[in-house]
């Protein structure tokens, strides 16, 4: 008796000194990979600041430099965004086939920086069309395959917070751009040279995938591989073995895909105001520098507001709810904006405005959640998702037209219904998805009473 109370007490022991072991590998795996994960929240600030940089030249003279009129200038912004589109879609497949995001990444990175250069040197409305036309080629592997690196990472409940972090660069560049933006406006080649020395250290820096990273040890790459398996992420039920025109048909194939991707849309029009921010800010009636600077502190709350947002959605697996919370807060800013011109009322309604970006950090997290399993599939998701929401960013870009200023109630009234509608039909969405785990809860409960044992766990979402 004593010898097998010591044996049953020895083998306790060392399931205990393997699960400390397993809990300290992961540990230092997660420290590794946040820490070099962290260049890409440098690397989409860049992006970003590249991108608001024509929100702000509008307060210094841009349209008159260049001799816009009418619908020219909304024509500039969404001409980006065409080729944006176009490209992300085929630029994830890629990244999926090659699977060397530490090289695809830091390269399209170089190529927007230099083309950048040719934005800031065009004299002409034609010139600054085509100019903004390729540069939106260059940066669509950008954001899609940012997202989809961390996805192939991180569990359910890590992924959230962890694009809030690589993302921020959002509220970042919103909030610090506007500051530098006039030594910017007038001379690229800082901006041009940090973009280029970040690229170059993005290769050495950017993980691969979790089967292909050279600089973690055989151990971390076991660890990152199970983890995920656990975690009921890529390799389940041979689904991660797809390829990547598998992939692209599995995704066009399934409704849930079409339904996030056409919500996002709308969602993105409520969020059209992101591009337009110095002009809302400007109707307070400051001079282009009180105005410059007005606009960090709202960007800076909204930052500090998504990563407890992020945190806490990946903690309770509450992804919609979060969101609700965030489209209220941006629809109740609109609201304000719509009945009151005091200065007071509508600068906070642009810290509650800035808040309905936050979401869309969930957005992000949720999306992921509901294509874990098929990686080839979740590719193509993800960048047909955000291309289609360029939909929205065009269709946003003329949402805002000068004429409409400086109350843009019209404006604020349209953000509204696109909230509205993006609300419901996420909404919907939701009650599938939880239906969906219901049914796996009630099929799994019948097989225990009929077998006396428990079932094999179904798939749930996180909703």
């Amino acid at each position: 008796m004593s010898t097998l109370s010591d044996e049953k007490a020895v083998d306790t022991i060392d399931v205990i000194d393997n699960c400390h072991a397993r809990d300290d590998l992961e540990r230092r795996l997660l420290r590794k990979l946040d820490l070099r994960m962290f260049i890409l929240l440098i690397l989409q600030t860049l992006n970003l600041i590249d991108r608001a940089n024509i929100s702000n030249a509008r307060l210094q003279g841009f349209e008159q430099d260049l001799h816009l009129h009418g619908a020219q200038y909304a024509t500039t912004l969404s001409i980006l965004l065409v080729g944006y589109g176009l490209m992300q879609v085929p630029a994830n497949m890629f990244l999926h086939w090659l699977e060397r995001p530490s090289i695809i990444i830091p390269c399209c990175m170089l190529l927007w920086g230099t083309i950048s250069v040719l934005v800031s040197l065009t004299l002409s409305y034609t010139g600054i069309l085509v100019a903004r036309f390729f540069l939106g080629f260059a940066e669509a592997p950008c954001f899609p395959g940012i997202v989809f690196l961390v996805s192939k990472w991180y569990k359910r409940d890590e992924i959230a917070l962890r694009l809030a972090l690589v993302t921020s660069g959002t509220f970042l560049s919103s909030a610090f751009g506007s500051l530098f933006a006039s030594a910017i406006l007038h001379s690229m080649q800082g901006y041009t040279c940090a973009t280029i020395l970040v690229a170059i250290c993005a290769i050495f820096v950017l993980p691969d995938f979790p089967h292909n990273t050279r600089w973690i040890t055989p151990e971390e790459r076991a660890l990152a591989i199970s983890r995920l398996a656990e975690d009921a992420h890529d390799g389940a039920d041979g689904l991660g073995k797809r390829t990547t025109v598998q992939g692209l048909r599995d995704a066009v194939s399934d409704w849930k895909v079409w339904l996030f991707s056409i919500a996002t849309i709308f969602q993105v029009v409520g969020q059209s105001f992101f591009a337009y921010f110095p002009t809302l800010c400007a109707t307070l009636g400051y001079d282009t520098t009180v105005t410059l600077l007005l606009c960090a502190p709202p960007w800076l709350l909204a930052g500090i507001i998504a990563f407890f947002l992020a945190w806490y959605s990946d903690k309770k697996q509450g992804r919609y709810k979060c969101f609700v919370v965030s489209n209220a807060l941006g629809a109740l800013a609109f609201i304000i904006s719509i009945f009151t011109m005091d200065i007071a009322a509508r600068y906070i309604s642009l810290f509650l405005m800035a808040q309905a970006l936050v979401g869309y950090l969930v957005l992000l997290g949720w999306i992921t959640d509901t294509f874990v399993r098929e990686p080839a599939k979740r590719a193509v998701a993800i960048a047909l998702m955000n291309t289609l929401a360029q939909v929205g960013n065009i269709i946003g870009s003329y949402v805002w037209p000068s004429t409409w200023g400086p109350t843009y109630r019209y404006s604020y009234a349209i953000c509204i219904v696109a909230l509205g509608i993006s609300t419901c039909m996420f909404g919907g969405m939701y009650l599938y998805l939880k239906h969906w785990n219901e049914q796996v809860e009630r099929d799994e409960q019948d097989v225990k009473d009929i077998n006396g044992l428990r079932g094999p766990i179904g798939f749930r979402y996180r909703v």
